[in-house]
């Protein structure tokens, strides 16, 4: 079993990913915590904890594991100052960590729209922070995935979407699918490399993510 990090375990998306790697026979994840509050929840589920604060050194998160899963974000009611703090500068040095640590393989949670900040006035910050981090890891040396989906709902997944590198155009996606595209990109071959956008569809994620992959 590879270990791998969800960084944002406690978010909605995060805590998605976890289930999934849960009941996984290939990966066992490991639940990075800030406070020690949290740590209860998943080991209700009987999952490993790492404590770890993004606005802090992370360096030592990363020691032991095989793969990370960056699903972290300072989320919409937060300030500049925060969102840059985690999405941007936490996720470089979540990148610095695992590249220390030479990780296999790093898989981050972006959002459409971040190959072009400037076209979103109202959510520029928070896709810039999404933009620096992401253009941080592509310049690593690590193996990666870059997954910016549309804007996400809470709506049951129906693991059906709509996958490309680029899709011009906007929609919804569900954070169910999302965090099933983030575990099916952990595999070697899988979108290896590449930056790609997702929204919902009409192919099933498996078959459209092995299509991209090609």
């Amino acid at each position: 079993m590879e270990r791998v990090l969800v960084v944002g375990a406690t978010g909605h998306t995060g805590k998605r990913v976890i289930e999934i790697l849960n009941n996984s026979k290939t990966f066992e994840p490991y639940a990075m915590i800030r406070k020690e509050e949290q740590r209860q929840i998943f080991e209700d589920m009987d999952v490993e904890t790492v404590m770890g604060d993004l606005e802090k050194d992370v360096s030592h998160a990363a020691k032991g594991m095989d793969r990370i899963i960056f699903a972290a974000g300072s989320g919409s009611k937060t300030g500049e100052d925060k969102t840059i703090a985690i999405d941007q500068e936490g996720a470089k040095k979540m990148i610095d960590a695992a590249k220390n640590e030479k990780i296999k393989k790093f898989v981050m949670l972006s959002s459409m729209g971040a190959d072009d900040p400037s076209q979103n006035k109202d959510m520029k910050v928070y896709l810039q922070a999404k933009k620096n981090a992401d253009e941080h890891l592509i310049q690593s040396g690590l193996t990666y995935s870059i997954l910016r989906p549309g804007s996400l709902n809470d709506e049951l997944g129906l693991a059906k979407v709509k996958l490309a590198e680029k899709l011009n155009e906007r929609g919804e996606i569900s954070r169910d699918d999302v965090a099933f595209l983030l575990v099916m990109s952990l595999a070697d071959p899988l979108v290896k490399n590449k930056t790609f956008e997702a929204l919902e569809g009409r192919e099933s994620i498996k078959s459209a993510i092995i299509e991209l992959s090609s």
